[in-house]
């Protein structure tokens, strides 16, 4: 009968979000993760291969936490709503909004297809789906203008303040909002 693991994933994992924090992006290094921790750099490495691989699952760990909350927005119908889930999200989230900047998902899935193919494949699909839903939703719109309202709009008007590790100003939201409804006015 095997041991059970002393540092689960989660653990890991938030410790490398706390490192990137404190330290920016570049001091979450395994044995800084493993002195976090309190735990041997094998405990690490017995969960992922590499720093690298770390960061990738911290990815998609974010990913799956903004994703919640905007695919109940999307369902809502409300495209306003579902712009400004995303900048809320990160005003509450900077350092994971931060992390989810480092990487695109194709890139990921170039680089480790065997770990994390599976993973990254179905990622998007219940996101995709609320779209497609929030689209049907509003058949008088240009489904550009919508995508650019949900998704460029609020990436946007955070990717400055995410960049520099700080939550987007309250100030953003009403600037969104305005954006979102100049967008969405049908011409």
């Amino acid at each position: 009968m095997g041991r059970s693991a002393k540092y689960d994933k989660d653990a890991i994992l938030d410790a490398a979000l706390d490192l990137i924090a404190r330290e920016g992006p570049a001091a979450a290094t395994v044995a800084a993760i493993a002195a976090r921790l309190g735990a041997p750099t094998g405990s690490i490495y017995h969960r992922f291969a590499s720093r690298d691989l770390i960061v990738a699952e911290l990815w998609i760990r974010g990913i799956r936490h903004f994703q919640t909350g905007f695919v109940e927005a999307l369902r809502t119908g409300d495209i306003e709503a579902a712009a400004l889930h995303g900048v809320r999200w990160c005003r509450a989230h900077p350092i994971e909004a931060a992390v989810l900047l480092m990487h695109r998902r194709e890139d990921l899935a170039r680089r480790w297809p065997t770990e994390l193919g599976t993973a990254l494949t179905t990622l998007n699909d219940d996101a995709a789906a609320a779209y497609r839903a929030l689209l049907k939703q509003h058949p008088d719109l240009d489904p550009h203008r919508v995508g650019f309202a949900v998704f460029d709009l609020p990436a946007g008007a955070v990717r400055r303040h995410i960049a520099e590790l700080q939550p987007p100003p309250a100030w953003v939201d009403d600037l969104v909002r305005t954006a979102v409804r100049a967008v969405t006015e049908t011409p």
